[in-house]
């Protein structure tokens, strides 16, 4: 739920023809140091991030790599997230980050 804390990130490809999810892989997150994910995900080729939440320094810097940032999503399995999100369905509350 707290993009900072993930041991993980699920990188999903989207199939641009259909609009949906071609696929799944689960990567470690490196070791934490202040800044680093937004790079290595930009690194990645990552375009979009859902997250339950981030702080406001995480979101200004995908911001300056042009990634889109949706927080407040609700704890469901990324490839729903993603499915709702390409749907334009996706609902988000409240960025559960206090910082």
């Amino acid at each position: 739920m707290h993009f900072g804390h993930c041991e993980q990130f699920a990188l999903i490809d989207v199939n641009e023809e259909s609009g949906d999810v071609a696929g799944t892989e689960l990567v470690e997150a490196p070791e934490h140091q202040p800044g680093l994910l937004p790079r290595w995900l930009a690194q990645k080729g990552v375009q979009v991030v859902i997250a339950g939440g981030m702080g406001r320094r995480a979101m200004g810097l995908f911001a300056e790599s042009g990634i889109k940032v949706a927080v407040g999503a609700p704890a469901e399995s990324p490839e729903e997230l993603a499915r709702q999100f390409l749907a334009g369905s996706l609902v988000t509350g409240e960025n559960v980050c206090d910082h």
